[in-house]
């Protein structure tokens, strides 16, 4: 009996099951979700680490025993369903395709943008590497009094531009943990290296200070780059926020309540408008019991800036429905564009790694955001 092949197997299968698969629930959402996140995104990879022991099981004649068939056949399905994984994720790019000429039509239908040619190879080869060799990271730079969650990391072009759009950036963790520079990089790096300056930035969790402490260090952030953005490079009057789960609460939030006094208390007087909002895998609903006054869909307004929202149809931690509400009450009542995208076998987290998936979702953020550029003015008025 080949063990050490039947676990390799048994493993990749494991993961396999639940990417195509995913349970909902409390407690079989979270194994569904970690079991099956990073085949979920990396199929390829997985399905050549499993070809390998494959073959290498072969070579040392391990498959002689029944159990060595038997643990061949379970490989062999399990290339299959890796195989469907891996078309689910090919089918990100029209989606977003649909749900961007649906937004941003007619300018869309008449002017519509080239394809573009993925780095297949790094996709396919170095999907952790996610780097890019011209953009340099400041890493911890203060923004506010509270410590290490008032710090944020800035990056930029190494040739230093002048002038180029913002993004801001949250991470997720349900409000009770998470970090800044683990989500969301592809996003970072891509656009600082066409001139971006990209900041992401941690905040005051629950067990820090009670909501909406988090939302004002939020807006602090939009202050901190309204005040201190062109001394990196950066256009104070064009500011994108964004953010994964509860980060994209934070983004929705910070373009829902613009210039509130109540949540910029001691800079009440500073603009926190911004152009544009992008909300992945977002959660949209109250902070932990704190009232309906904290979900963004009791703040959708006329006035909101044009949004960007994508979720995965396979989510098990924040569930589809949940951004399609919020999407749907968006559309209802705000006059600027809502690209909404569901993404087909998608779960939580898709942002971690540099798939095909998060390269059509990144291809669409920034037609997006050159969208909102072309046709909207500055949003800082203040």
């Amino acid at each position: 009996m080949p063990v050490g092949y039947l676990i390799t197997v048994l493993l990749v299968a494991w993961g396999t099951f639940f990417a195509l698969f995913p349970l909902r629930g409390p407690v079989l959402g979270q194994v569904s979700f970690r079991s099956g996140l990073a085949l979920n995104e990396l199929p390829y990879l997985a399905l050549t680490w499993l070809l390998c022991w494959t073959l290498l099981a072969f070579a040392q004649h391990d498959i002689a025993s029944p159990g060595g068939w038997a643990a061949v056949a379970l490989a062999a399905a399990t290339a299959a369903g890796l195989g469907v994984v891996a078309h689910r994720g090919t089918r990100a790019a029209p989606a977003l395709d649909r749900a961007l000429t649906e937004a941003l039509r007619p300018a869309r239908e008449t002017a519509r943008p080239r394809p573009r040619r993925r780095p297949l190879a790094a996709i396919l080869l170095a999907p952790l590497s996610v780097r890019h060799r011209g953009v340099e990271r400041l890493p911890g730079i203060a923004y506010g009094p509270a410590g290490r969650r008032n710090r944020l990391d800035l990056y930029r072009h190494r040739s230093r531009p002048q002038g180029g759009p913002t993004l801001v950036y949250f991470h997720g963790g349900g409000f009770k943990g998470g970090r800044r520079n683990r989500e969301a990089r592809p996003l970072l790096h891509r656009l600082a290296a066409r001139g971006w300056v990209c900041v992401s930035a941690d905040y005051r969790l629950l067990q820090d200070a009670a909501y909406p402490a988090a939302l004002t260090d939020a807006k602090k952030v939009i202050a901190w780059v309204r005040e201190h953005g062109p001394e990196y490079g950066a256009d104070p009057a064009t500011v994108f926020v964004a953010g994964s789960s509860a980060g994209a609460h934070q983004a929705a939030m910070v373009a829902l309540t613009a210039d509130d006094p109540g949540l910029q208390p001691g800079f009440e007087g500073t603009g926190t408008a911004v152009a544009g909002a992008i909300c992945l895998y977002g959660w949209y609903g109250d902070v932990w019991g704190a009232g309906e006054h904290t979900s963004p869909a009791s703040h959708v307004r006329a006035d909101a800036p044009p949004f960007f929202i994508v979720h995965g149809d396979r989510d098990t931690c924040a569930h589809v429905e949940d951004a399609r509400h919020f999407a749907g009450r968006l559309r209802d009542a705000s006059s600027s564009p809502v690209v909404y995208a569901e993404l087909p076998g998608a779960q939580h987290s898709f942002d971690l790694f540099r798939s095909r998936r998060f390269e059509a979702v990144v291809d669409a953020v920034e037609e997006f955001t050159t969208w909102v550029g072309a046709t909207k003015p500055t949003a800082f008025t203040k």
